[in-house]
C-alpha cells in the first residue's frame, strides 16, 4: 500500500499508538504537578465513607487485582468512587481491602514523567467501557464493541486464545443496552457475530483509502500466553493470509527495524511483551524503558517531524482513581481514567490537558488525519485529541527520554510468553 500524507490542515502523516496495560491515571501520576491526582482515597466502611492514605509502591508489583465489569461497578458505586475496598478477588472471593489504594513511586517510572514534562499529558482520558483488556483493545481499533444494535462485548471470552482460533464452545460475555450482563455471547470472531458486516474497524477505513498500517505485537503461538492482538478477532484479517502477513508484524520489536529502514507505516499500533507492559503481578519494571526506547527511536529518525506518538493504558487494572467518569452510556462505560501521553513536535512542553476524552477520541483523531470517514461508534460522540496539538507551530526539536534500558536491551530480550493481560 502507498502511504498517504496527512490531511491538508495537519503535518502529521504517521501516528504511533503505544498501548500499555492496567493502570489508572492516579496510579501513575497521583502527584504529577498540575494534574488532578490524590494520595488520599475514599473507602466505604459499613455505611460510612472514610479516608484512606494511598501507599507509595514500586511499579514492580506482585499483585493482580480484579478489573472486570463487576469490579468496576463495585468501585464506581453510582459515581461515588468510594468502594474499591469492597471489590472481591475473583478466585478467593475475599475483599481486596486496601490493596487498590496505591500509587507508583515516580522514581520507578521516570521515563513517563519525563515524557509528561517534555511533551503532553491528558488527565481526563477515560476507557470506553468499565472493563478489562479484551474489549479495551477492540475499542482501540474501532471505538466500541457493539455486535448488534442491543448488545456489546464486555470482559473476556471463556477460553483462550481470544479470537477466531478460539476452541469450539468458546463464548463471549455481553452487556445489553439496558446494562444487563449476559454470559452467552457468540465465539470471539467476527464471522460468528450476528451483525458481522457492521463490525467495521480502522482496518476497513485505512485499507479503503490505501493508508499503510501495521499492528506490532509479540509472536503468536496459539494462545494469549504469547500474543495479545485485537485483530485476532477480525476474520477479514486473521482469516486472510495476505492481509495478516501485510499488517500483523511479529515480534513487536520489528518496529525498530521499520523505523531504521524507512519502512514505518502511516498508522502503527505497538503492543508490548507482557514483561514490558506495566501489568501488575508480573514483577517487572521494564515498561517505561520499553516506551522510551520506541519514542527515542522515532524522535531520532527522519520520521520525527511528521509523527504523533500516543501512549495510553488500556484499562484501570483494579487500582484506585478519584475522578468520576462521564455520564454512563449503554455499553458499560465510560470506564475509569487512564493516563494518556502525547509525544510530537506539535505539542507544547509540559502541556496538560484537562479536557474529557475517551478511546473514541483517539480513533477520531486517526480518522481525521487521513479523512477516513467515521465508524459510527464513540468516534462520533467524543472529542478528538487534536486539541492537544498546535499544527501552526514550527516543529519542535526532539528531546531524548532518559531511561535505564536501551533499544538494544529489548532487541536481545527473550520473549516472556506471558499474556499482555489475562483479564
Amino acid at each position: 500500500m502507498r502511504p498517504l500524507s496527512g490531511s491538508p490542515s495537519s503535518p502529521i502523516s504517521h501516528i504511533v499508538l503505544i498501548v500499555q496495560e492496567n493502570r489508572t491515571f492516579n496510579n501513575l501520576f497521583a502527584t504529577f504537578p498540575g494534574t488532578v491526582g490524590t494520595t488520599t482515597g475514599k473507602e466505604l466502611v459499613g455505611t460510612k465513607v472514610e479516608s484512606i492514605n494511598l501507599t507509595k509502591e514500586p511499579l514492580e508489583s506482585p499483585k493482580t487485582l480484579r478489573h472486570n465489569y463487576t469490579g468496576y461497578k463495585i468501585a464506581y458505586n453510582g459515581g461515588k468512587m468510594d468502594a474499591f475496598n469492597l471489590i472481591r478477588f475473583e478466585t478467593s472471593g475475599k475483599y481486596e481491602g486496601a490493596l487498590p489504594y496505591e500509587y507508583v513511586d515516580p522514581a520507578d517510572i521516570a521515563p513517563y514523567w519525563a515524557i509528561a514534562t517534555d511533551y503532553a499529558i491528558a488527565d481526563h482520558m477515560f476507557t470506553t467501557q468499565g472493563s478489562s483488556s479484551f474489549p479495551a483493545h477492540q475499542d482501540l481499533i474501532r471505538g466500541g464493541t457493539a455486535i448488534d444494535p442491543t448488545e456489546s462485548l464486555i470482559d473476556d471470552p471463556s477460553k483462550t486464545p481470544w479470537g477466531c482460533p478460539a476452541p469450539p464452545g468458546t463464548i463471549t460475555e455481553l452487556i445489553t443496552t439496558k446494562l444487563k450482563y449476559e454470559r452467552h455471547g457468540p465465539p470471539p470472531c467476527t464471522s460468528d457475530f450476528p451483525s458481522s458486516g457492521s463490525y467495521e474497524t480502522l482496518q476497513d477505513l485505512l485499507d479503503a483509502k490505501y493508508v499503510s498500517w501495521k499492528y506490532y505485537t509479540p509472536a503468536y503461538e496459539g494462545s494469549t500466553g504469547a500474543m495479545w492482538n485485537a485483530f485476532l478477532v477480525i476474520a477479514s484479517v486473521f482469516g486472510n493470509k495476505t492481509e495478516w502477513n501485510a499488517h500483523i508484524s511479529q515480534p513487536e520489536t520489528n518496529i525498530f527495524t521499520d523505523i531504521s529502514s524507512g519502512a514505518l507505516p502511516s498508522m502503527s499500533w505497538v503492543i508490548p511483551d507482557g514483561f514490558n507492559s506495566d501489568h501488575s503481578g508480573y514483577k517487572s519494571d521494564t515498561g517505561p524503558s520499553w516506551v522510551a526506547s520506541v519514542v527515542n527511536a522515532i524522535g531520532e529518525s527522519s520520521y520525527w517531524n511528521s509523527t504523533a506518538i500516543v501512549i495510553v493504558w488500556d484499562d484501570w487494572g483494579g487500582f484506585y482513581d478519584e475522578v468520576e467518569p462521564p455520564k454512563p452510556d449503554n455499553q458499560g462505560g465510560p470506564g475509569l481514567r487512564v493516563p494518556m501521553l502525547i509525544v510530537s513536535p506539535y505539542v507544547g512542553q509540559n502541556e496538560i490537558s484537562h479536557k474529557t476524552f475517551e478511546f473514541g477520541s483517539i480513533v477520531r483523531f486517526i480518522e481525521d488525519t487521513w479523512n477516513l470517514g467515521r465508524l459510527g461508534t464513540t468516534d462520533e460522540t467524543t472529542k478528538s485529541i487534536a486539541s492537544m496539538f498546535d499544527f501552526n507551530q514550527s516543529p519542535r526539536s526532539f528531546i531524548t527520554i532518559p531511561s535505564s534500558r536501551s533499544k538494544s536491551f529489548f532487541l536481545h530480550q527473550k520473549p516472556s510468553g506471558l499474556p499482555v493481560d489475562d483479564e
